[in-house]
């Protein structure tokens, strides 16, 4: 049976030459490879360069300090995910707790360390290692792609805290406050090509927002439809790594101890036993 339905779609694809070239669609990737995060594609800040990852591998960077961006979509809230283990290179760790919206705890997460993030002990400054910052770190996810190719990959981008808040420096702003100035002079963020760029005055990777161009409206058309792709949603979603645990068995438990009752039972018997034992042994014929 298997055999006809492979040689029905050779004859398809026979018939219909370019329809193996049109190239798969996320909804075909996702439910064949069984994961759709093994495919997100991804822009990297560490190291103040900016990488493209894909399937967790580097495959190309940028030389400049810069990079131009469009906006497609974006996570309304910051994310947050607290790890109870330190930092181990090459470990691949799932955090104690985690949530999507900043406000509660997520469902998935077995031990929540709160029940509302703003009371978390983990979410007050001064948590952090050494007494410096918040140990459950906050995050902002969003998905993007380049302004020279609208239709091509859509990237997910996270931002860590330092480059979500802060004041405006010099026509940059971090990545909130960017969003804010944009919508106090009425415009979305997905209108326009927005650059970032690497703060140099940072010690650690820190990226600065602003805008560089407006959108036309034929790549408007786009930029909306890319949106609503699998990628998109998929980028703007905190997904934590989570260890399969081994299934505990449950101890062997014999029915006769299972009631109170009959255990008791037992107990008297054996005890009658012992005493008429003892009688014997002392010579009293009628135990």
């Amino acid at each position: 049976m298997g055999y006809e339905i492979v040689d029905n779609l050779k004859s398809i694809l026979k018939n219909n030459p370019n329809l193996a070239g049109s190239g798969l669609d996320e909804d075909t990737l996702a439910v064949a490879n069984g994961n759709l995060n093994n495919l997100t594609k991804r822009i990297s800040i560490q190291g103040k360069v900016f990488r493209k990852i894909v399937g967790g591998k580097e495959v190309s960077t940028v030389e400049n300090s810069y990079m131009n961006i469009v906006i497609v979509k974006m996570a309304h809230t910051a994310s947050r995910s607290y790890y109870a283990d330190s930092y181990q290179e090459g470990k691949k760790v799932s955090p104690a707790c985690w949530s999507n919206d900043s406000k509660t705890p997520d469902e998935e997460v077995k031990t929540p360390q709160s029940k509302s993030c703003h009371t978390c002990p983990y979410s007050v400054r001064g948590s952090g290692s050494g007494g410096t910052g918040m140990a459950c770190r906050l995050s902002w996810r969003m998905a993007v792609v380049l302004p020279n190719d609208p239709q091509g990959d859509v990237m997910q981008l996270v931002l860590p805290a330092t480059s979500c808040f802060g004041k405006e420096n010099e026509g940059k702003w971090p990545f909130r406050p960017y969003i804010q100035m944009l919508a106090n002079n009425s415009v979305s963020a997905g209108r326009v090509v927005t650059r970032m760029e690497f703060d140099s005055e940072a010690v650690i990777p820190k990226v600065l927002f602003s805008p560089v161009e407006a959108i036309d409206d034929k790549t408007l058309i786009i930029l909306q439809e890319q949106a609503q792709s699998i990628a998109a949603n998929q980028a703007i979603k905190l997904t934590v790594y989570q260890p399969e645990e081994a299934t505990k068995k449950e101890a062997v438990k014999f029915d006769v101890f299972d009631d109170t009752k009959q255990k008791e039972e037992i107990i008297i018997k054996e005890k009658k036993s012992l005493m008429i034992m003892e009688k014997y042994k002392k010579g009293d014929k009628n135990a």
